[in-house]
């Protein structure tokens, strides 16, 4: 009698794993990224574990991935494990040897019937393969039983074919970044270097930059900006407070007052297009304009460099910078 008891919930426990789990793959929302750029990496937890409550979500970074840091979430403990690498990476303006191996989300309950999203953001190297697969092995907890999406195909495997597969993303052919165009001319303006950063799909915002000098003798404003893939342009203003990063909207626009140079770029004064319709990608021309008071619409030609490029021609940003628009 004692060793059937004791094998009733057993038994249950590995049906719930195995018929469950079917229902409750743990998956990536972003699931592309390219070499030396950063990537947001988005834990989607579609189904709690045979009607229980997820109360546990850990995601294992792999080898070649680095800087992990994990984003915040309301009413979830975050712990992560730290370790050294196999090898040093480059990383912004040096080196890292270690970092963040493990992150792991505890503490509250997500309904079985319900969906959430777990974030963290980290750095790909230049350690794969245009075209191989990273894959990120995750532990899923609930209040009775569980889930490993661990399983990671040998060579030749189809992924699909494993019961428990571990989310991976595809590395992509790292990106060339297109020369910025030859500087415009708008009445007292000179427009130069428009740029703008690649996004991962799925990203409602990205970032635009440009230089503009004006040479005459009267004051100019730009009040807006716009590309196709965007509902609406703007511009912002970004400073740090300490250790807090502050942005805001310009509802007036920028003044560029005469015999002034305006340089827009990462870390600073910046363009927002928002509701953004595709992803911009690295090495892509994108038209668009930008907007003044006194020299009108100007079209101009936006060049994409990488995620979280620091300039137009792909240069890495700073820790700081890596994260901002």
């Amino acid at each position: 009698m004692t060793r059937m008891s004791r094998a009733a919930p057993c038994a249950a426990l590995c049906l719930a794993l195995s018929t469950g789990a079917a229902l409750a793959h743990a998956t990536l929302a972003v699931g592309e990224a390219r070499p030396n750029a950063s990537y947001r990496g988005v834990v989607q937890i579609s189904h709690g574990c045979d009607g229980q409550p997820t109360n546990r979500v850990s995601v294992t970074i792999p080898e070649g991935i680095v800087g992990a840091k994990p984003m915040a979430k309301p009413g979830w403990q975050i712990d992560t494990e730290k370790g050294p690498y196999a090898r040093a990476y480059p990383y912004y303006h040096g080196s890292i040897a270690e970092g963040v191996k493990t992150i792991t989300w505890t503490g509250n309950a997500l309904p079985d019937d319900q969906v959430d999203e777990f974030v963290f953001v980290a750095r790909v190297t230049d350690a794969f393969a245009p075209g191989s697969t990273v894959y990120f092995p995750i532990e899923q907890d609930c209040a009775q039983g569980g889930y490993r999406w661990t399983a990671i195909p040998a060579p030749g495997q189809d992924a699909h074919a494993l019961k428990t597969p571990a989310p991976g993303i595809r590395i992509l052919a790292a990106a060339q970044a297109v020369a910025p165009a030859a500087s415009v001319k708008a009445g007292d303006l000179t427009i130069e270097t428009p740029w703008m950063r690649a996004t991962p799909g799925g990203a409602t915002v990205a970032g635009g930059y440009v230089r503009i000098t004006n040479t005459g003798a009267t004051a100019d404003r730009l009040t807006g900006a716009s590309i196709p893939l965007a509902g609406s342009g703007s511009i912002h203003s970004m400073t740090m407070d300490g250790p807090v990063m502050k942005m805001a909207a310009l509802p007036r626009g920028l003044v560029v007052e005469p015999g002034q140079t305006v340089e827009l770029k990462p870390g600073g004064l910046h363009l927002m297009f928002e509701g953004l319709k595709g992803a911009p990608k690295a090495g892509e021309s994108i038209s668009g304009t930008l907007v003044f008071e006194r020299a009108g619409v100007v079209p101009v030609t936006f060049a994409v460099a990488p995620i979280g490029a620091l300039k137009p021609g792909g240069g890495t940003p700073s820790a700081a910078e890596g994260h901002q628009h």
